[in-house]
Order: C-alpha cells, then structure tokens, then sequence
C-alpha cells in the first residue's frame, strides 16, 4: 500500500512538471476581467472553456513596476481585476486624477514624492496635492 501511494505520488509530481501552467489575464475593451492560471496548451483548444484566446494576455507573477528577480519582465506588471491593458502592459487603475502613469514601470506616479521620515507615515491629499502625515491612533 505504501509503495502504490509513493508511486502515484511520484507520477503526480512528474505529470505537473511537465504541464506547462502560467497566469493569463481575460482583457475586455482594455481592462482586465480575470486573471486566472491556465494551461497553454488550453487556451489552443477549440471549444475550451476560457472563451476567445484572442482576450487572455499572459502576465507574470513576480513582475512588478518592469523589474522581475531573473531579469525577465513581461507587460510591466503582474496584473490584476481592473487594471488596464494598452498592448504594451498592465498598469493598475489610477489612484488620484493628479498622478501621472511612468512609462517605464506602469505604475502611477504622484506629483511630488512621498517624504521618507524614519517612523512617519503619509498620505496622499488630493485637495492640497501634497503629502499629510498620518499620526498614529488618530
């Protein structure tokens, strides 16, 4: 019995190294709907399940602001529900109407930088467009 489950486990492992898996993000009129993990080879197959493979952009995990740990960006950032797509990359929705998207990360910029104060915190104001430091338990 012990030696069946060893097997079956062993076959587990190989058949999952050798199904090649990665994140696609289904992309309507621009924004991303889904982002879900899928086989390549599915997206390929008529009649799947996951609809027009025209709509599902792969997208990468650990790639954030156009960096990633081996050297390999893809479409500047991991992407997420209601973040747009615009053929070139993921950038997340805009988080106030002062702050301009940087073309290199994607990523939204604010029109000043945030002060770095070791033990402060700020937010970001957009009446005054300026950065208000948050004081602890208030």
């Amino acid at each position: 019995m012990a030696i069946e489950f060893i097997h079956l486990h062993l076959t587990a492992q190989s058949l999952s190294k050798e199904i090649d898996m990665a994140h696609f993000a289904k992309v309507i009129n621009g924004i991303v709907t889904e982002v879900n993990v899928v086989e390549w080879e599915t997206l390929n197959i008529e009649g799947h399940p996951w609809g027009d493979p025209s709509l599902w952009i792969q997208t990468s995990y650990n790639t954030h602001g156009n960096q990633h740990p081996e050297g390999r960006p893809l479409h500047k950032n991991y992407a997420g529900v209601g973040y747009t797509w615009d053929g070139t990359g993921f950038s997340p929705p805009q988080p106030f109407a002062s702050w301009t998207k940087n073309s290199t990360t994607y990523l939204w910029d604010a029109p000043t930088p945030m002060p770095v104060v070791e033990g402060k915190m700020y937010s970001w104001d957009e009446p005054t467009l300026s950065w208000v430091e948050v004081t602890q338990g208030a």
